[in-house]
């Protein structure tokens, strides 16, 4: 790390407008709290230049791998990731020192003409890139008694809106967080309720991570953590390792923390897995005292995962079977 107060701390960043945008929120937050400048350093990965579908060329951890080899390098001395492009398993050598507030977790509809998922009409054309969304996007049309068509896109937001744009799709979904933090919120036609579909596991969700030998950087970070972010995002995370799904797998999480007038004494688990086509869904929630420390939060995960598991989750995965 840098050690001269006067010496920019390097933030490693994906080169997208959305990761800059985050990144940057982060570095001002980071500024005001250590009075260091901090330098943004852009950084190409893998899932950033090929295009072929994140299924195909090993899952959302390509967006990380060249952020976490330069911070190891010493080429960067931390890193800002979206929560839900980070693989379960925590790397020994590095630390997530700071997970600030969520942003909205929710997916949000970009529809022509101002449309909900509801008004689209029968056989509408909806794009994503993700087996979770198309699970449970197609069982809500099921359940609307009608039919849509999942298109598989990937790019950055203005191309997947684009698409909409240009007449190729009827809509398309995104994550709420991401449209909010490059200011265009309000280019969505609907936010879609997470009793509807969950969101994946720690989505609106970012991640301060560095190495673990920079201990007072971490401090200096750690100030910027959300203790109820983490304990919702690390169950989330729980119940995603547990039930051994990668981002090929079609697994919504989403812990909120219910609130007795101003005092937080709960959270709610809410886990899917379903079938691409959405024709079988498998949904359970657990409710419990929230979570007081990291291995309280995993437990909550597994726990659901468990229940999950044994109502038949693992074959809709294709992925393993009981």
């Amino acid at each position: 790390m840098n050690t001269r107060p006067d010496q920019p701390l390097r933030l490693g960043t994906r080169r997208s407008k959305l990761a800059m945008s985050q990144s940057g929120h982060v570095a001002d937050a980071v500024r005001a709290l250590t009075g260091r400048p901090v330098e943004l350093v852009e950084i190409t990965t893998y899932g950033d230049v090929s295009r072929e579908h994140l299924a195909q060329i090993g899952g959302t951890g390509v967006f990380v791998t060249a952020l976490r080899d330069a911070l190891l390098r010493g080429e960067v001395d931390f890193a800002v990731h979206s929560l839900k492009d980070l693989p379960t398993t925590q790397p020994d050598d590095l630390v997530i020192a700071a997970m600030p507030q969520r942003e909205d977790a929710r997916d949000a509809l970009v529809a022509r003409d101002g449309l909900t998922f509801e008004q689209l009409p029968d056989g509408a054309r909806v794009g994503t890139g993700s087996p979770r969304r198309t699970a449970q996007l197609n069982h809500l049309a099921r359940s609307l008694g009608k039919r849509i068509e999942t298109v598989p896109i990937r790019g950055n937001v203005d191309t997947r809106i684009g698409f909409v744009r240009d007449g190729e799709l009827d809509a398309v979904v995104l994550a709420a967080a991401g449209l909010n933090r490059i200011g265009r919120g309000d280019e969505a036609t609907e936010l879609l309720s997470v009793d509807s579909i969950l969101p994946a596991p720690g989505q609106g969700a970012l991640a301060v991570e560095c190495p673990a030998s920079s201990t007072d950087l971490i401090a200096a970070l750690s100030r910027l953590d959300d203790p109820h972010t983490r304990a919702a995002v690390t169950a989330e995370r729980s119940l995603l390792a547990a039930l051994e799904a990668g981002c090929s797998a079609p697994v919504g999480a989403f812990a909120d923390l219910l609130a007795d007038g101003r005092i937080v004494n709960e959270m709610r688990l809410r886990g899917v897995v379903g079938t691409l086509d959405g024709s079988t869904l498998v949904q359970l929630s657990t409710t419990g005292p929230v979570p007081q420390s990291y291995d309280e939060a995993m437990a909550l995960g597994r726990e659901l995962a468990d229940e999950m598991l044994a109502k038949g989750a693992a074959g809709l995965m294709g992925e393993r079977s009981l």
